[in-house]
């Protein structure tokens, strides 16, 4: 049995969330349109009987402009350093940029094999394919570079089977029915930020964040209390809605995910709505929601 560490790290919206999906065939990290959907770094775990991978799911590397942002970035690279593997995944519409320059200097510097994920090929021609993988291979020393499609599984056997020759260890890390480390309370609060991320638009889904209040789990139902934390009032009244009936939406459509991780039994959930202006530049508040900050270097 091999067994190891791989770390998902990009830019935003390169399909790094679809992938850890994809993969485990479970929906463990949200996923949606908008850039900087993961906040947190968030581990995978695949089961094979010949393996036992543990993947790192880490927030899209941007130029930071909040505290929050900083702590995204620095959550992100920090994930880097130990694994056995690293993906760097793009989008396959963009390629290779500019901006992707910085990155990988400092992934390489950690000496570790970093495999290039040229991810949405489905979406490619493949004149398109044959240039970017062309362009990589000439300009970066991948260790490996594999064009994939997440949202469509296409190529993830290949890359699967490419993975486990550089895994060295063979330690079982988990239990073998274990598919994440993060906890319940941690994921109800991802599913509760997603619906609100695809339900509300422009600026709103990067000044929202949840916090679990209480979770009672009785034998037919369960009854959840969660805090939305938004930036201004006007950003409450949007998340509200007339009547309540944006909160109602995404009250259903949350609860609705939150089921099958209580064996679908019945989900009541209380949302409250509450502002705390520039929450996202406070270590204090962003500690609380669970960001927690410092000055470490990465």
């Amino acid at each position: 049995m091999k067994s190891g560490f791989i770390a998902i790290i990009g830019r935003p919206n390169a399909g790094k969330s679809t992938l850890l999906n994809a993969i485990l065939k479970e929906k463990i990290a949200i996923t949606t349109h908008k850039a900087q959907t993961t906040r947190n770094a968030i581990l995978g775990i695949l089961n094979e009987d010949d393996c036992q991978i543990v993947f790192i799911d880490t927030p899209g590397i941007h130029n930071a402009r909040t505290a929050l942002g900083s702590y995204m970035n620095k959550e992100a690279m920090s994930q880097a350093a130990g694994v056995d593997v690293i993906y760097y995944i793009v989008d396959g519409n963009k390629g290779l940029q500019k901006e992707d320059e910085q990155i990988l200097e400092k992934l390489f510097s950690y000496e570790i094999p970093v495999f290039l994920l040229l991810n949405k090929i489905d979406e490619l021609s493949s004149d398109q394919l044959i240039r970017r993988l062309s362009y990589a291979s000439q300009h970066y020393p991948f260790t490996e570079i594999i064009p994939v499609s997440a949202l469509k599984k296409n190529n993830l056997d290949e890359l699967l089977n490419t993975s486990k020759e550089y895994l060295k260890d063979s330690a079982q890390y988990y239990p073998q029915d274990v598919k994440t480390s993060a906890s319940r309370e941690f994921r109800i609060a991802e599913i509760i930020r997603e619906k609100i991320i695809l339900n509300t638009e422009e600026e709103i889904p990067h000044l929202v964040a949840c916090r679990i209040e209480e979770i009672k789990e009785k034998t037919s139902k369960v009854q959840i209390e969660a805090t939305i934390i938004c930036n201004k009032d006007s950003h409450k009244a949007i998340i509200i809605g007339r009547n309540g009936s944006m909160l109602k939406k995404i009250n259903d459509q949350a609860s609705t995910d939150i089921s099958p991780l209580f064996g679908r039994k019945k989900i009541i959930l209380s949302l409250y709505v509450r502002v705390e202006e520039d929450w996202l530049n406070s270590e204090k508040k962003l500690f609380s929601l669970g960001y927690f900050t410092g000055d470490d270097d990465e």
